[in-house]
């Protein structure tokens, strides 16, 4: 067998070698898979990118539906699929929000932040209708997030829970 212990050299090629690239939106022409598409991956370092990059190529990139939790502040921020860490934590912090190690940073948070800001300003309607399907909020940039803190605390205070027995 060809994945016997030690049997590194083969002689012959690939019995089965594909003539075309797989396409993720061939027959998937949805509003979702173009958001998925154009998606910019900021604040995660070179590998992390590659992996994430990997993800949408192949329509493995599967969005949220409700924020995780941070593994730095604990509070469920983190809106990104495949993230631990949230955006002004990892801002704050310099680390990938993706894997939490202390790497380069291909596209730092904020450049990201003004990026998407203006593709969906050129969108009009169709990304209004996106962002209210698919987005949670607002994102942070690491410059403001003391204000951003603040404010949210206050929201957080303002906001009456109900218990519920079960």
């Amino acid at each position: 067998m060809s994945s016997e212990r030690g049997n590194v050299s083969r002689t012959r090629p690939q019995r089965h070698q594909n003539a075309r690239a797989f396409q993720n939106d061939k027959y998937d022409t949805s509003a979702r898979c173009k958001k998925i598409n154009a998606k910019l991956h900021d604040g995660v370092c070179q590998h992390c990118k590659g992996i994430l990059e990997w993800r949408v190529k192949f329509r493995k990139y599967k969005l949220l539906t409700k924020p995780k939790k941070c593994v730095k502040c604990l509070q469920k921020t983190v809106k990104d699929p495949y993230h631990i860490i949230c955006r002004p934590c990892a801002g704050k912090l310099e680390i990938c929000a993706k894997c939490g190690k202390q790497e380069e940073i291909v596209i730092p948070i904020d450049k990201g932040q003004d990026r998407t800001d203006s593709e969906t300003s050129k969108d009009g309607q169709e990304s209004a209708k996106l962002k209210d399907e698919l987005d949670f909020g607002t994102n942070f940039s690491s410059a403001d997030s003391d204000e951003d803190s603040d404010v949210l605390e206050e929201q957080f205070k303002s906001m009456n829970f109900e218990k519920t027995e079960s």
